[in-house]
């Protein structure tokens, strides 16, 4: 089976939209898929960062490993 049913083709599909990434200790990042790889390792861009559910501030882009990753989900801006 190919496309959306896997894993990394819900990727596919949602790049250059916006996402909501949750990651271990209480981290989460908004912005825009920008790339990732089978590992899923992501790029997010224009990432905002929420820790303990309160924004610290938004990056240009950030790189986040694919072995932290819990949840990655549609976004809306």
């Amino acid at each position: 089976m190919e496309g959306k049913s896997r894993p990394l083709g819900l990727l596919g599909s949602s790049l250059n939209k916006y996402v909501l990434v949750k990651v271990k200790w209480n981290r989460e990042y908004r912005g825009k898929l920008d790339g990732y790889d089978q590992h899923m390792n992501l790029v997010i861009k224009e990432a905002e960062e929420i820790i303990d559910s309160k924004s610290n501030g938004v990056l240009p882009i950030a790189v986040i490993r694919g072995d932290v990753v819990v949840y990655i989900s549609p976004s809306e801006v």
